[in-house]
């Protein structure tokens, strides 16, 4: 469909930086900092993903570098002062890691990442073994698609399927990702179908619908 992505292996990164059990604090502060990334898996054995790395896991070591937390600190935020005192990947990471699979649509990537407050996915296999990483960056790609392209898809997919004999032509116009759909067209009640089909189009920001139902005599 003119290379339109609508999957997560259609955007994901395949080369991904990545560190076993063992890798020390300072070595994942080293290697974020060089590859200008925010978080690293953590693979075991034939590349099965086991955990995640971010920077939110590392940031407790300074925050409580010196501090004496007080009883209440404590009890709310355990998980963060083990944090400051880890000093692996293994003791570090968020596990079991929440991934997504390459052939996920983008629209449940991005689901699973608002639900469970991530910025970034490892994309996996059935058997848990890193195929690439898909960030929230790379689901936003599919707005960069051009406007012919798109408008083509909404004419091929959704006006030429839901209205095969307009009364008169329904015309697709598309202006920075925003469809604008005109005509006469004989049943109403396809017109909300087609709004949230043409809403569905990978690229597609807005809809602007002015069909019309004909009036018949």
């Amino acid at each position: 469909m003119y290379g339109s992505p609508h999957i997560v292996s259609d955007v994901m990164t395949r080369n991904v930086v990545t560190v076993g059990r063992e890798a020390a604090f300072k070595d994942l502060v080293r290697l974020m900092g060089r590859w200008r990334i925010s978080a690293v898996p953590v693979l075991e054995g034939e590349r099965r993903v086991i955990g995640v790395v971010s920077e939110a896991d590392l940031l407790p070591k300074e925050e409580f570098r010196d501090s004496d937390p007080d009883r209440l600190t404590q009890r709310l935020r355990m998980a963060d002062l083990a944090k400051a005192g880890a000093l692996t990947a293994e003791e570090l990471m968020t596990s079991p890691a929440v991934t997504v699979h390459a052939e996920a649509t983008l629209a449940e990537a991005a689901r699973i990442m608002a639900l469970c407050h991530v910025k970034r996915l490892p994309v996996v296999d059935s058997e848990g073994t890193l195929e690439g990483l898909v960030s929230r960056g790379d689901l936003l790609k599919v707005f960069l698609r051009p406007d012919d392209e798109i408008a083509e898809e909404v004419r091929r997919d959704v006006v030429d399927v839901l209205f095969p004999a307009p009364v008169e032509p329904v015309r697709v116009a598309v202006a920075r990702g925003v469809v604008t759909l005109t005509g006469r067209v004989p049943d109403v009640a396809r017109i909300p179908l087609a709004v949230r089909l043409v809403r569905s189009v990978e690229g597609v920001v807005n809809v602007d619908c002015h069909l019309a139902v004909a009036r018949v005599g």
